[in-house]
């Protein structure tokens, strides 16, 4: 059913839902374009609005081909809306989770696509502040890359930054997708640019490894690794490709690249990554929520599908609102954060192993300790036979043995 958004664009069918709003496809006076309909919590949030107008300017100036561009800002009512090119594609997410993990050409082109874009915006002093998959689509009427990538595109700029106003979250909150915030944000710092670079550099890694290198578990001790933990190498890719990864990863922002560099870097790297097919790593073991219950470690299980980002909105999702972002948390306490350090993130698990603490890890060490036990029982029989046998066998002009003592116990 068609729906009127201000006096210029009609939306027409819902494309994707998100904890931030919904985006239709819609059109206006120039052909087709992408609505971004805000919650109604927000659109009825005076200060919000207030906000969103006063960046409408940044917003409509942002102009690069590595950028879905904003069109228009519509305030209706209780409309709140942004309007957006439309781009014939899917974005990121979706294709990590048919893939898992990408070559590292085709990841690296990608990544250099969207380092362009930080540039361009970090030029117009604009911070995304939630870069991760989700926020990234890719143009498939467009020409491929390296590697067979389609052209990417960064989007949602400047959403993150009006939901979080003093009023939505306070000082004790964060807002952003647990796995991708940079160390900075969580310490309660504010943030700059530097946080959508490390914010990248994660997507990289995750387009190579096909997981997250902090993510994994309950959301709190994501956001400790963060804090605490260095990352763990990938095998199997260029040296000078890791060193990027480890620089842009850095817990200090200052030691991390400037888009700039970042997307340079990678350009660069790309004709050493030609023909390489996609890594052979497992996803690393999660730790588990705190206090969670022991489940019982009966028959084995499959492993649970691969996750994306952890998702923070409470409640079942559709089948459309896969596409969470935005959401507030809890910052740690220092003592949290210090609990939980261990030096080095968790190591990519062999193929096939079960994860520590698992129902599947736990009826394995059950089954261990069963099978010794009998073991030592079997022994401790032997053992103790063959003793009643040398003490009753003695030869014949010995000294008759002592039968209160030489015949075995009964089972």
């Amino acid at each position: 059913m068609a729906r009127k958004i201000g006096s210029r664009y009609t939306a027409h069918q819902i494309l994707g839902r998100g904890s931030a709003g919904t985006v239709w496809l819609g059109e206006g006076p120039d052909g087709p374009v992408a609505v971004k309909m805000l919650r109604e919590d927000l659109a009825s949030d005076q200060e919000l609005v207030g906000r969103f107008v006063q960046e409408r300017t940044a917003l409509l100036s942002l102009d690069h081909p590595r950028v879905v561009g904003v069109h228009d800002l519509v305030v209706d009512g209780n409309d709140l809306a942004l309007v957006m090119d439309l781009v014939r594609g899917t974005d990121l997410r979706t294709r990590l989770d048919r893939e898992r993990r990408l070559a590292p050409e085709a990841a690296v082109a990608i990544a250099a696509d969207v380092a362009e874009a930080l540039a361009a915006a970090h030029a117009a002093q604009i911070v995304h502040r939630d870069v991760k998959p989700e926020n990234i689509l890719l143009d498939m009427q467009g020409p491929l890359g390296p590697g067979g990538a389609h052209p990417a595109l960064l989007t949602d700029f400047g959403v993150a930054k009006l939901i979080d106003t003093p009023r939505r979250t306070r000082a004790s909150k964060v807002v952003g997708t647990p796995d991708y915030l940079a160390p900075e944000i969580i310490e309660g710092l504010p943030p700059r640019a530097a946080v959508d670079i490390y914010a990248l550099a994660t997507v990289l890694y995750e387009l190579l490894a096909g997981f997250t290198p902090f993510g994994g578990g309950h959301p709190g001790a994501i956001l400790r690794r963060h804090v605490t933990e260095t990352v763990v190498p990938l095998p199997g890719i260029p040296d000078e490709l890791w060193q990027l990864l480890v620089q842009c990863l850095a817990k200090a922002p200052a030691s991390r690249l400037r888009a700039t560099e970042m997307a340079a870097r990678l350009r660069e790297l790309q004709p050493l990554l030609a023909g390489m097919a996609p890594l052979d790593v497992d996803e690393p073991d999660a730790d588990p929520a705190p206090d969670e219950p022991e489940a019982a470690a009966e028959p084995e299980q499959e492993p649970a599908p691969r996750r994306g980002a952890v998702p923070l909105v409470p409640g079942p999702a559709s089948a459309d609102s896969n596409r969470d972002t935005h959401t507030s948390m809890r910052v740690p306490a220092p003592d949290e954060l210090a609990g939980g350090a261990r030096g080095t993130a968790r190591a990519p698990r062999t193929p096939g192993a079960p994860r520590p603490g698992s129902a599947r890890n736990r009826a394995s060490a059950r089954r261990r300790r069963i099978t010794l036990g009998v073991a030592g029982a079997v022994l401790v029989l032997a053992v103790g036979g063959g003793i009643w046998a040398a003490g009753s066998s003695g030869s014949d002009d010995g000294p008759p043995a002592d039968n209160n003592n030489s015949a075995p116990a009964h089972p």
